[in-house]
């Protein structure tokens, strides 16, 4: 089956195996740059219909921001409405309805892929990819014969999945993954989540704010190991004064299916404990997907991890292979992914092509949300890097303020040699956006000072960024400089 583009065969610059946003971008911006491509895609939602777009589209970042969106309007209708003078009955939930609004959230965003497809000329192919020797791609369409594909360079990114514990396999019902756990069709009484990161966080907020009793299980001992550790001891006193019972340093040992739930087992320092919830969802990360995807004579080589092995530039160990996304190196982020597959689809048509790992933002959508893009203070004590910091909290922000978010802080690490900026780590509201600013400042290899003499909007949420700056030099205008 096609979605454009001719069926059956054939011969192209580019074949990408895999539609999520590595996939698909990198089959645009090969047909963009006069290639003639084609993406491969085997991704298959739950009513059987097959849809471009991977597991960000249509299991995790867009589905679960739309029921993010959805959960914070409806506590807040609930919670704070009232102090801004906005008298309501006590806010009725329709969950069929939430949920009907994230699916046409889903359905919209996938069918523009295909648009997308069309309007650049690359041929959408559904079915599965197989990588064969010499650069040959077995293609297998859903519900036909498989069919054989000549490319001069071959594209993996097949993405990832979620990663299953032996003693909790998902049954759909009472334990379920990530997807799963956007999908429930009712608001658990109790519901316990294994693993206390991004994904875990976020889903545990949601039916937290519908009205669940959530308890997430986290095996580390420290909340978000790969946050500012300020940053992340701010955010777990924010989410723990919201209702989540986050237990951190919980190892869980077993999960008993009864009558009654679930029964959880776990061991931390204190010794073994047992909690029982009426549903269970695993979010202990995800591994990269390529079951099915590579002839052993292909000379494709993979790491201990399952990873596939690539050099800075994505190539992999085959000549003309390339690999993107989650299937290679670094963090498991869309947007990287996505950065990766223009970088490959750039270099395979002679341009320019890069990729800077060094300042790839990172955030969770909780509320407040947390975004960072660059190191860590940690990192910089750990690398013998001297450094200055900077803090502006959002309590001292008239537009946190006016729009009753006002927990939370921005965080500058900027080098004492040159006043470089090597770090921005935000928990508060709007984090997400607020952190674009200082990815660009990074990117440009802009100093403290640069951000100090950047004139910002005011009243906006960007000046809690410029007085962090302000503050790595003592100088901050609007909080008392120590």
């Amino acid at each position: 089956m096609s979605t454009s583009g001719t069926v059956g065969g054939g011969k192209y610059d580019v074949v990408v195996i895999g539609g999520g946003p590595a996939g698909y971008v990198g089959a645009i911006r090969a047909a963009q740059n006069g290639l003639r491509a084609a993406c491969i895609d085997a991704w298959e939602n739950r009513d059987g219909q097959p849809a471009f777009g991977g597991t960000c589209l249509n299991a995790g970042c867009i589905p679960s921001k739309a029921l993010l969106e959805s959960s914070e309007l409806f506590h807040r209708a609930g919670s704070e409405f009232a102090l801004h003078g906005i008298r309501v009955n006590p806010p009725e939930l329709d969950l069929s309805a939430m949920q009907a609004r994230k699916a046409r959230i889903v359905s919209q965003f996938s069918s523009g892929i295909q648009e997308l497809f069309k309007a650049n000329g690359v041929t959408g192919l559904v079915g599965r990819g197989h990588l064969l020797p010499g650069n040959k791609v077995r293609y297998t369409p859903r519900g036909g014969k498989p069919e054989l594909l000549e490319a001069e360079h071959v594209v993996l990114a097949t993405g990832s999945t979620p990663i299953e514990l032996p003693f909790a396999r998902f049954d759909g019902e009472a334990i379920v993954d990530s997807w799963g756990g956007l999908d429930l069709a009712a608001v658990p009484g109790r519901l316990g989540v294994i693993g206390g990161g991004v994904i875990g966080l976020e889903l545990g907020s949601i039916w937290s704010r519908l009205g669940s009793q959530v308890t997430v299980l986290e095996a580390m001992d420290r909340f978000l190991f790969m946050v500012d550790g300020q940053i992340a001891k701010d955010a777990q006193r924010q989410l723990k004064k919201q209702g989540l019972d986050i237990r951190l340093g919980a190892k869980v040992t077993s999960a008993e299916r009864g009558p009654n739930g679930v029964a959880l087992t776990y061991e931390d320092q204190r010794g073994r404990h047992s909690v029982e919830v009426d549903r269970l969802i695993v979010a202990v990360g995800r591994r990269p997907n390529t079951e099915g995807l590579l002839d052993p004579l292909a000379g494709v080589k993979l790491s201990d991890r399952g990873l596939i092995e690539v050099d800075a530039e994505c190539r992999a160990s085959a000549p003309n292979v390339w690999a993107v996304g989650d299937v290679v190196r670094g963090p498991m982020l869309a947007h990287k992914g996505s950065e990766e597959g223009v970088m490959v689809a750039d270099l395979i048509a002679g341009r320019y092509g890069h990729v800077n790992y060094a300042v790839i933002p990172s955030v969770i959508y909780t509320t407040p949300e947390i975004a960072w893009v660059g190191q860590t203070e940690e990192q910089l004590k750990e690398a013998r890097i001297d450094y200055k910091v900077g803090t502006f909290n959002f309590a001292a922000s008239g537009r946190a303020r006016a729009m009753e978010q006002a927990a939370g802080l921005v965080k500058v690490l900027a080098s004492t040699a040159d006043d470089r900026i090597l770090g921005v780590h935000i928990v508060g509201p709007m984090a997400g956006e607020l952190i674009g600013e200082a990815v660009v400042a990074m990117e440009f290899q802009a100093t403290a000072e640069d951000l100090q003499r950047t004139i910002h909007a005011h009243p906006s949420l960007t000046e809690a960024l410029h007085e962090a700056a302000l503050s790595v030099d003592r100088r901050s205008l609007h909080a008392i400089n120590r």
